[in-house]
């Protein structure tokens, strides 16, 4: 399940080390309801728009938050019964990275009304989904809010049954060691 908040980076895809300034000139209300009118445009359907700001009631980011250190953006819709994933964090604020993809999808759509519609296709390969990767909350079994006690102890329970000296994975026990990084304040 893809979460708007916090971001939902795609699996796979590397991250920008130095993000730039962009001349988008555009507000974070205003790059987000262009992005979603794109979609719609486009023929997509269920957006996700995952930030590290936090979301409205509707799950969208809010246009007025405090802007997160990360400003990176991953947008997953569904198109033609595939989930679609574009992500970006070239930029130095949210809104840029939003209107980086709505211009994205915007010039798509462009492709399409050209009338070459059967590189959109092939182009659309790039963007499938992959599987979206689990909550640390998911990976340790616990909700949202735990105390630490409670998340080592979480750890402690869930480490009998997959680390490797016990029958489990090297991939399954880094992925459990990541999810408590994270909870704990470390950077994963």
């Amino acid at each position: 399940m893809v979460e708007a908040f916090p971001l939902h980076w795609p699996a796979g895809k590397s991250r920008s080390r130095n993000p730039q300034r962009s001349r988008f000139d555009v507000s974070l209300a205003s790059a987000r309801d262009g992005l979603l009118r794109e979609i719609k445009l486009l023929g997509g359907k269920l957006p996700v728009v995952s930030t590290n700001i936090a979301v409205r009631r509707d799950g969208l980011p809010y246009a007025n938050a405090r802007m997160p250190d990360d400003e990176g953006v991953a947008v997953y819709f569904t198109l033609h019964d595939r989930q679609m994933c574009f992500a970006c964090d070239r930029w130095d604020s949210v809104g840029d990275n939003l209107q980086a993809v709505r211009r994205t999808i915007e010039a798509l759509r462009g492709i399409e009304r050209w009338g070459s519609g059967d590189m959109v296709e092939q182009a659309f390969t790039g963007f499938v989904a992959l599987p979206a990767p689990k909550s640390p909350w998911e990976v340790l079994g616990i909700a949202p809010g735990a105390t630490e006690a409670e998340i080592d102890a979480a750890y402690r329970a869930k480490a009998k049954s997959v680390h490797p000296d016990n029958g489990g994975s090297a991939e399954a026990m880094q992925e459990l060691n990541e999810a408590r990084k994270r909870l704990k304040g470390g950077a994963a």
